[in-house]
């Protein structure tokens, strides 16, 4: 297998300097909000802009997503301001990251940050076609095998600059390396060690050569996360339903401490519990637990209370800890990336936070917006 070409991977690699001149005045407003030190002294690679968009619904999650509709999305979040943007190979097999390239073709690659993950390589079967593959509602011919070894990372990588059209990636996530994921059960342990010896130095090579600025896990639990800093030296984890409004505790008591020290950050994924926190029929991809049923009602009629909304309140809780990098909501439209937008540009009554920990919704010294 051939490797991936450095000069071609270094091509234009000239960091995000340009990033906030280039952007217009919307960018530059989101870029701005909540505003922490972009890449500290001692501390890792951190993407410039705070608010940025997942592509989960793109790549036609529990639902399918016509392409002029995605495309539509990724334009209303160009123009509200966004410049970071995650996909993954697993997004629809494939679909995700070819939308992303067809949008991206004529951005120039200075002007965006781009993650996307490895650990599935994508394969080509026509038996597939039009399936409904884990939560993709409808996949291209592709079928998915795990591989988390050196040369399954490069082989990974290199598919996804080929569906992408582009010649290098700014921060790449091992996927889904997690008891959690019904394929691999008890068996995620056995992956995690041939990522431990295969995935995670060859990444830490790319990081070290230039290829990539910072790589990490990209996991919905958090034993994986916190064994990778054990193990490895990762910059960055793509946390996702972790911590939320709804679902913080462990988070903040267990991975927030160890990637602080580490100097690394964490970009919250699923922040709004995928779409929990916005009204929507479902927790992190599953039924609504009653608990957290009650629990959404009283948040919410504390958010009117106050004069704002559960949603709002939501993206601003997840990116008020200092060791939160950047938050990514999905979105399947234009009208909900809008929303998403014009909640982070609005602030939050003080009053709805000390609400919040005096009826015990939010853990006391989880940090909050000034």
């Amino acid at each position: 297998m051939n490797r991936l070409d450095r000069r071609s991977l270094l091509a234009g690699a000239t960091g995000m300097a340009g990033l906030a001149a280039a952007a217009p005045a919307l960018a530059q407003d989101l870029a701005g909000t909540a505003p922490l030190p972009r890449n500290p002294p001692g501390g890792r690679w951190r993407p410039p802009g705070r608010f940025g968009m997942g592509g989960t619904q793109v790549g036609s999650n529990h639902f399918s997503t016509p392409l002029e509709q995605a495309l539509g999305t990724l334009k209303a979040a160009w123009d509200a301001g966004v410049r970071y943007f995650d996909t993954s190979p697993w997004y629809g097999l494939g679909l995700s990251e070819r939308r992303f390239g067809a949008f991206f073709d004529d951005k120039p690659r200075d002007s965006y940050v781009l993650s996307t993950k490895v650990g599935r390589v994508l394969v080509p079967d026509a038996a597939v076609a039009g399936t409904k593959v884990g939560g993709w509602k409808q996949v291209p011919p592709m079928r998915h095998e795990y591989d988390y070894s050196a040369a399954g990372t490069r082989r990974s990588i290199e598919q996804s600059l080929q569906r992408l059209g582009m010649a290098r990636i700014d921060i790449v996530f091992v996927h889904d390396l997690s008891p959690d994921n019904r394929d691999l059960g008890d068996d995620w342990t056995r992956r995690f060690e041939q990522a431990r010896t295969g995935a995670f130095p060859e990444l830490t090579r790319m990081r070290e050569e230039g290829l990539i600025k910072a790589w990490g896990l990209g996991v919905n639990t958090l034993p994986p996360a916190l064994r990778a800093f054990e193990v490895a030296d990762p910059d960055i984890i793509l946390s996702a339903t972790q911590y939320s409004l709804a679902k913080h505790r462990d988070a903040l008591r267990q991975l927030m401490p160890v990637a602080a020290k580490r100097g690394a950050s964490i970009v919250v994924g699923a922040p709004l519990n995928d779409g929990f926190l916005a009204g929507g029929n479902r927790f992190n991809y599953g039924p609504i637990p009653e608990d957290m049923r009650a629990k959404r009602s009283r948040l919410a009629a504390l958010a009117q209370a106050h004069g704002t909304d559960l949603r709002t309140a939501a993206l601003h809780f997840a990116l008020a800890h200092p060791t939160v990098s950047a938050i990514i909501p999905g979105a399947r439209s234009a009208t909900q990336v809008a929303q998403n937008a014009a909640s982070v540009r609005t602030t939050v009554p003080a009053a709805f936070w000390a609400a919040c920990k005096d009826e015990k919704l939010i853990e006391p010294d989880a940090p909050v917006p000034a």
